[in-house]
């Protein structure tokens, strides 16, 4: 696929080396030349300095020959120029990242396709939605809704209450014979691991498992985890993020809101009634305490600061808060972030690579969701007749390198996948893939 990246920093070179690896053909618009110099010292990418509105930079770029046009810069407008620009020049597909939230609703959506610009991706708005469904849901240290939550992902750290410890997944298998989770992946001191039934769980380890919703109780159980009901919780930053997951949870639970801009105070203020608002640094720790932190349920920093919402967490955890969400715009952070336990890590270029995605690899994608701290991809996908995934049990198919199948819909029913399973036409799969695998699993569905 040609894909043409407009970009003006971080999010368009995450994006651009992320979908290189599956072998696209990119070429990354910037203004910022000097950048575009470092992304060409690392990478085969074509790399074009110049300004996105611009019809001579579209042009330059081949925008005419382009099956996706990309445009995520910071400022909108700059985005939803370039794809009316883009569209009208011959780009087959464009999505632009957008921060507006009524530019969301289905009627505004339509509009804009009209005008060119074929699909918007708000991260912030998802942001603030993980965010939410983490601490209405909080056993898990991540959570993801597939199939229209029929399936569902979880990510648990192993610790000693877990009765996995040492044990493989043969042995947990035999042990509980009727557990209906699935392991999909095991993240270990960074190293991503597609389990075999040899492998055993240790200590520390991340893993996403796959279950059925009437599974919280068993997912409870062998991970040792406590549940708890969040009552209290603690946004450090009123921005774009925080303000939307205000909108999500004031209703549900008691916030308080911290930000250090007064006028940005104000307005969330007359905003909310119900939320306490609070004028002052995130980060200084007698403010923290002066508010009650070791009485919080859930702590949430979502600063601009990566390093002061890394802080800002590991002081709530010690101060016992059980739920913490750090905002790590820092990709290399992600990892050293999980190892000293912080709970949740919202990333948005991760969340942006995530959208855009599925709209990258063909075949019938219905979602997708790019897990944090390493390079891989959990994506729906609906299985063609006479593919050739349909033709052999799971477990006489030979899957490309770092491919795992989870669990599938059948009829609305959701099944987890074994060796014994057989896809079947017109299912939804749910699948595990790494960047340079994923064109492979895709073919083997259509």
């Amino acid at each position: 696929m040609n894909i043409v990246i407009a970009g003006d920093g971080e999010v368009g070179f995450h994006l651009a080396r992320s979908l290189s690896k599956s072998r696209h053909d990119i070429t990354v618009v910037d203004p910022n030349s000097e950048l575009l110099k470092m992304l060409e010292a690392e990478s085969d990418l074509l790399t074009i300095a110049g300004n996105s509105t611009s019809l001579e930079t579209l042009r330059q770029a081949e925008v005419e020959k382009a099956d996706l046009l990309i445009a995520v810069l910071h400022e909108e407008s700059i985005n939803i120029i370039t794809c009316m620009l883009g569209k009208r020049l011959g780009a087959k597909r464009t999505i632009a990242r957008v921060n507006t939230q009524e530019y969301l609703n289905d009627i505004n959506k339509g509009m804009f396709k009209g005008m060119g610009v074929d699909e918007l991706v708000c991260p912030e708005k998802i942001a603030a939605k993980e965010i939410s469904n983490l601490l209405t849901r909080n056993i898990s240290t991540e959570l993801f809704d597939f199939a229209n939550g029929l399936l569902r992902i979880y990510m648990i750290r192993i610790d000693n209450k877990s009765l996995f410890i040492n044990k493989s997944l043969i042995e947990v298998a035999k042990e509980y014979p009727d557990l209906g989770i699935r392991t999909v992946c095991i993240i270990r001191r960074g190293t991503t691991i597609i389990p075999d039934g040899e492998e055993k769980y240790i200590i520390n380890d991340l893993v996403y498992l796959i279950a059925t919703v009437d599974k919280v109780e068993k997912i409870k159980e062998i991970s040792g985890k406590k549940d708890f009901t969040i009552k209290n919780a603690m946004i450090v930053g009123g921005g774009r993020i925080g303000r939307r997951a205000a909108i999500n949870l004031h209703d549900k639970i008691n916030l308080k809101i911290i930000d250090q801009d007064i006028e940005r105070c104000n307005r969330l203020a007359n905003e909310f009634d119900d939320v306490m608002i609070i004028n002052g640094n995130g980060s200084d720790i007698n403010m923290l305490q002066e508010e009650g932190i070791n009485e919080t349920d859930a702590f949430i920093s979502l600063t601009n600061s990566t390093e002061t919402n890394i802080m800002a967490c590991i002081y709530a955890h010690r101060q016992g808060v059980k739920k913490t969400v750090a905002l790590v715009e820092n990709v290399n952070y992600i990892n050293v972030s999980q190892d000293i336990g912080i709970d949740t890590i919202i990333n948005k270029k991760l969340i942006t690579a995530s959208y855009i995605t599925r709209f990258t690899l063909g075949g019938e994608i219905t979602s997708s969701k790019w897990l944090s701290g390493i390079d891989a991809d959990l994506i729906e996908i609906i299985a063609q007749k006479n593919s050739s995934i349909t033709k052999k049990q799971l477990k006489d198919i030979r899957f490309p390198n770092g491919v795992n199948i989870g669990g599938i819909i059948r009829e609305g029913k959701a099944i987890i996948a074994n060796g014994d399973t057989q896809i079947m036409a017109n299912d939804n799969v749910v699948a595990f893939t790494i960047p340079e695998s994923a064109q492979k699993l895709i073919n083997l569905f259509n």
